[in-house]
């Protein structure tokens, strides 16, 4: 693959991620399109230095799940330290803000209604910083659940 290619197929993904963030309620939630996510955040993820992932969840076990899943398909270990501050928010609404830099995270209680994942890529390269999402809690696990709320549509093709 030429540079011009790879950059080509950059750009394309950062279209993708930016349009999916901008739009809940016209997310196309289709297994193709689920597909096409995955492979764009994990395609921006390369180039990345590090991300900050932040995850709203109706729970601690969900969200950790969602951490767990989307660590593991950014290649990372899920072998981060549980730590013993997450006690008292096991049955409510959580947020848990993940540094893959430092591996440490920090989870707070969450009184809003969104649910899913946001991923923030850090870095020196301008064309792909920025934070994306609300992506779906279960899009690197079997869950085939789109996020509550969310209409299927017309996939949408950047090429």
């Amino acid at each position: 693959m030429s540079k011009l290619e790879e950059t080509t197929d950059i750009a394309k993904a950062v279209k993708l991620l930016k349009i999916y963030g901008c739009s809940p309620e016209n997310r196309d939630n289709s297994p193709t399109a689920r597909q096409q996510l995955r492979e764009a955040i994990l395609l921006v993820a390369q180039e990345s230095e590090w991300e900050n992932i932040g995850i709203c969840a109706e729970n601690l076990t969900r969200g950790l799940d969602a951490l767990s899943s989307y660590l593991k398909a950014l290649g990372y270990q899920d072998n981060f330290a549980k730590n013993s501050s997450t006690q008292g928010y096991a049955n409510k609404p959580i947020y848990i803000k993940f540094n893959t830099r430092t591996m440490k995270y920090y989870v707070d209680s969450y009184s809003g209604d969104s649910r899913g994942v946001l991923i923030a890529m850090q870095g020196d390269d301008e064309t792909i910083l920025g934070t994306y999402g609300y992506f779906p809690l279960g899009l690197f696990t079997s869950d085939p659940a789109p996020p509550a709320g969310a209409k299927e549509r017309a996939s949408v093709d950047l090429r």
